[in-house]
């Protein structure tokens, strides 16, 4: 997002209390236009000058971080928000909420559309994050009608990339690490709940559309292109030209069944669809997992 936004010609501050997130990512910027603070967004945020777009982003994503960071993966969606809210009234900003596909819960819908309001058990261990994501679009539309606050929405679906960790816990960084160690690959149930993942510079991309027009979502933002998780694990099985077996596990509580975008409202608004193949974003990303685990 970053290199994007400085790409495009704008002064960016990036935010971070690094909490999960790889202060590494950032080593290639070398550009006076991009500063960066670290910072808890859950305290107050002071910014001099102008700002004419926030994006608030910060949160724990990959289940492992928000299983062993609940607390706080619930303080940054709720606390998190109030406070980029408050800096975007202040400082006359429209503010980009990014907000998640797990607010469809399990989905009882399927492909799932931005009117459907989601299957979510909030006391369930998945809770810590739907919730707090929900929670967050909730406020976000309270600022937007009570304060005037541009508040937009985006529903982010399953992404992948360089620059993941590599004991991110999600499925394709799983995967790839597995299979380059020469690891057993960890399935869990049978495989065949399904997802759908979107590469990194695709997701940017609709996201700058959302940003820099008058739409102010939610939009559903990811690849319709669904497969099972064993269909994964075999693909970079073969892309990685790895023996490694499956090891199935039991299937964690609440892990949703199917995941599918219906992007629709992204095509029709703001003029996007993915554009990256699978094999293509795939064999990128096990590229740079390659350097890392050199």
């Amino acid at each position: 997002m970053v290199d994007r936004l400085l790409g495009l010609g704008h002064d960016v501050i990036g935010m971070d209390n690094f909490i999960t997130g790889d202060k590494s990512n950032l080593d290639h910027i070398d550009d006076p236009r991009f500063t960066l603070v670290e910072h808890d967004v859950t305290e107050e945020i002071e910014v001099e000058g102008r700002l004419d777009y926030i994006l608030h982003f910060a949160s724990p994503a990959s289940p492992i971080d928000y299983l062993e960071l609940p607390i706080q993966t619930l303080k940054v969606g709720s606390l998190g928000t109030h406070k980029t809210l408050g800096l975007a009234k202040a400082k006359n900003a429209a503010l980009l909420l990014a907000s998640t596909s797990e607010v469809y819960g399990d989905p009882l819908i399927h492909p799932q559309t931005e009117d459907y309001w989601g299957n979510v058990n909030p006391i369930g261990p998945r809770g810590v994050y739907d919730e707090a994501k929900r929670f967050a679009e909730a406020m976000g539309v309270a600022y937007r009608r009570y304060h005037g606050v541009d508040v937009k929405i985006v529903r982010i679906f399953n992404t992948y990339g360089p620059r993941m960790r590599v004991r991110d816990g999600r499925a394709i960084p799983a995967f790839i690490s597995q299979c380059l160690e020469s690891q057993p690959l960890t399935v869990f149930g049978k495989g065949d709940q399904t997802r759908s993942f979107c590469f990194v510079s695709d997701l940017v991309s609709g996201i700058c559309k959302l940003l820099f027009s008058e739409h102010q979502g939610p939009v559903n933002i990811g690849n319709p292109a669904e497969m099972t998780i064993l269909e994964l694990a075999e693909k970079i099985k073969d892309l990685t030209d790895s023996d490694s077996a499956i090891d199935f596990k039991p299937l964690p509580e609440d892990d949703p069944k199917v995941r599918q975008p219906d992007i629709s409202l992204a095509q029709k608004l703001l003029e996007w669809e993915p554009t990256v193949a699978l094999d293509d974003g795939l064999s990128e990303t096990i590229s740079y997992f390659r350097e890392k685990l050199r």
